[in-house]
């Protein structure tokens, strides 16, 4: 068998590919970041169970179940 050189349309698309994952990198690397920053601006940690908007009765604060 032999040994053929490269042909240029296999250039192209590795350039393409290479454009491609870089731009799902970055865009993995942005929600990444968004996720981090909010989870660290949280004062409390279970304010973040709070965004599942279903009522769970163990978060509603004891002042509020006696009324």
């Amino acid at each position: 068998m032999v040994i053929r050189v490269e042909h240029e349309l296999h250039t192209r698309r590795k350039g393409r590919n290479a454009g491609v994952g870089l731009l799902l990198v970055g865009f993995i690397a942005i929600v990444f970041g968004l996720t981090v920053v909010k989870v660290l601006q949280l004062d409390n940690i279970r304010q973040f169970e709070t965004f599942d908007h279903a009522p769970r009765p163990q978060l509603v604060p004891e002042t509020e179940v006696g009324q």
